[in-house]
């Protein structure tokens, strides 16, 4: 008899054949929760609504110390790192730029744990805005820190179009040029290790990057699928996860 952790850690724990799809979240220091000023581990509520419209269930993976990523990433079928705070320029080595906001320490360590340890388990990826460049880091890449015209306003979701480079695993997903929700102020400058560049904005700026299929899917997108109606990426990663959860587990040593 197969116990629930054990269906779970090995991706057969997925209810009605909706995989797990574990989401990276905020820590906020300080929150009020009505008579309550706590510390809180929170994700904007589209990230959730945006996996379970792609078919998938969603689980959310509040900062914990790094060395627990791997066991994390064994029980989801899927990860997405969400976007938020800039990541520290030391994690790319190089000088703060005044416009680069502050520091979110335990987030970077926990989530490019949480990445190390989905490439390593050829865990289908999605890295969201914040979450891609974390990807492009993690693998050895840097960033820009500041550009102008990829916001609305201040708090206010802008919108431009992208277009798909052909022969990507993106433009399999998305073949046609497409206008997404963006909200950022810094983008990839170098790319990581084995990154390929799988779209563009029109003034250049890379706004998809991906890893070759034979090394796993994973993708990073700039813009924010939460904030936006295509469901295309999202579905993609559920799908990848899908098979990903129907392989049989090896036997047992």
């Amino acid at each position: 008899m197969t116990t629930t952790a054990e269906a779970t850690a090995s991706g057969a724990g997925t209810a009605g054949g909706r995989p797990l799809i574990g989401v990276s979240t905020y820590l906020e220091r300080g929150t009020r929760w009505g008579v309550w000023e706590l510390d809180a581990a929170l994700l904007p509520a589209g990230y959730p609504r945006l996996v379970q419209r792609a078919g998938g269930l969603a689980a959310m993976l509040p900062p914990d110390a790094p060395e627990h990523a791997a066991a994390a990433v064994a029980r989801v079928d899927a990860l997405v790192i969400a976007g938020g705070p800039d990541v520290d320029p030391a994690r790319y080595g190089a000088e703060r730029d005044p416009r680069t906001g502050p520091p979110a320490p335990e987030r970077d360590a926990w989530e490019l744990a949480l990445i190390g340890a989905a490439l390593a388990a050829g865990l289908p990826l999605l890295g969201v805005c914040r979450g891609m460049q974390l990807l492009n880091v993690a693998l050895g890449g840097t960033l820009t820190q500041h550009l102008d015209g990829h916001v609305g306003a201040v708090g206010v979701v802008g919108r431009h179009p992208v277009e798909p480079v052909p022969g990507t695993l993106y433009a399999r997903v998305v073949p046609e040029p497409a206008s997404v929700p963006t909200y950022h102020h810094q983008a990839v400058d170098r790319l990581g290790t084995g990154l390929v560049a799988s779209a563009h904005a029109a003034d250049g700026t890379v706004e998809a990057v991906e890893l070759p299929s034979s090394a796993g899917w994973a993708l990073g997108v700039q813009w924010h699928p939460e904030m936006g109606e295509d469901v295309e990426v999202m579905r993609a990663l559920v799908t990848a996860a899908s098979r990903l959860a129907a392989r049989p587990a090896p036997p047992a040593r």
